[in-house]
């Protein structure tokens, strides 16, 4: 009784189904997985304690002096009878500060022991109204802490599945497997497998962590910072999908040049640097519009610097539509020609094999 051959797609579901088998197996896998979602948790919640746990000041009152504290928040005070007692409470160093009468102009003035107590004058001023006219969302640590954090997720999923996809390249061409892979599905529907099973392993881990940081916002009270950051977090998402295929196929067609896993870290380290490049670029100048524009336009970068500006509020309605449009067609550029290189050199053993003989064929 004959079988009829499988089917392109049927074989990329095969290989893409194998893949993803594979790395849930894999306990390394998982741990990190499970580390880096419990890093991003974390540090949204140890910054939302943090930032809550700040104590209030202590201040002594003297009983007279105008009613300045009300409504003021971060002030714990205190009423004494008179100006003695809230200097000795000052000296022993049980209140940071006193207000006590004065015949000036304000009808009151502040006692400390050593140094002026910046944070309760701060406080205390007379503040107005101001009108921004290009107002920024968020203060610069939040943006720092922004960029890292899409620089790192982008940074380590692409490096850590692109070298899971390069080291499973390489090693079925040194056990020789390739040659019973090939001789049952064509050269394309492994690559494709390989890249789309890897590619929904990628976007799954970056869905969770979204949904993780969501969820963690929410309940620690921070909703002004989930709503600012809320549509540049699906447009990382969005970019990913796209960006993660684009650099997995080249990672492939990368390995597909050499027959040992020694030779491996040569073919990849330019892909590699491909993806470090956006990752230390958005550190640096994570506030710096023009370095964050021409991020936003070049396909390997595209994915962090397009959500950095959106949540930065710089980029208009039409650019992340732009943006995305050039990651596909050069996603589909660099799937074509990766093709053809990983067909072309897959069953070649031995030494490396060079770049323009892949091409060529």
């Amino acid at each position: 009784m004959s079988t009829s051959p499988l089917s392109f797609w049927s074989s990329v579901g095969l290989v893409a189904d194998r893949e993803i088998r594979a790395k849930l197996r894999s306990k390394a896998f998982v741990i990190s997985a499970l580390i880096l979602v419990l890093g991003v948790l974390a540090s949204i919640v140890i910054g939302s304690i943090a930032s809550q746990n700040t104590s209030d000041i202590p201040v002594a009152v003297v009983q007279g002096t105008p009613d300045v504290l009300g409504g003021v928040d971060g002030v714990d005070a205190t009423t004494v009878g008179s100006t003695g007692e809230a200097e000795q409470l000052v000296r022993d160093k049980k209140v940071d500060a006193a207000l006590v009468p004065d015949s000036g102009q304000l009808g009151y003035r502040v006692i400390a022991l050593d140094s002026t107590p910046d944070t309760l004058v701060s406080l205390l001023s007379v503040r107005p109204a101001v009108d921004l006219l290009e107002p920024a969302p968020t203060n610069e640590l939040l943006v720092y802490l922004v960029a890292l954090g899409f620089g790192l997720i982008f940074f380590v999923s692409a490096i850590t599945f692109g070298a899971t996809i390069a080291q499973s390249v390489v090693e079925e061409k040194q056990t020789r497997v390739v040659e019973l892979l090939i001789s049952a599905i064509p050269a394309r529907a492994l690559l494709a497998g390989k890249v789309i099973g890897n590619s929904v392993l990628a976007l799954a881990q970056i869905v969770v962590i979204a949904i993780v940081a969501t969820a963690a916002l929410a309940l620690t009270g921070q909703q002004n910072l989930l709503t600012s950051l809320g549509p540049s977090v699906l447009w990382f998402i969005a970019f990913f999908a796209v960006g993660f295929v684009l650099l997995a196929a080249i990672f492939a067609a990368s390995a597909a040049l050499v027959s040992r896993q020694e030779d491996v870290g040569s073919v990849t380290s330019p892909v590699t640097m491909l993806v470090m490049i956006p990752y230390f670029l958005i550190v640096f100048f994570n506030d710096n519009e023009l370095v964050l524009g021409i991020m936003s336009y070049v396909p390997f970068s595209a994915p962090v610097g397009m959500p950095m500006r959106i949540f930065l509020g710089t980029a208009q309605w039409w650019e992340p539509l732009l943006s995305l449009a050039i990651v596909v067609a050069t996603t589909a550029g660099a799937v074509l020609l990766g093709a053809r290189i990983y067909e072309n050199s897959l069953l070649r053993m031995g030494g490396r094999v060079k770049l323009g003989d892949a091409i060529r064929g």
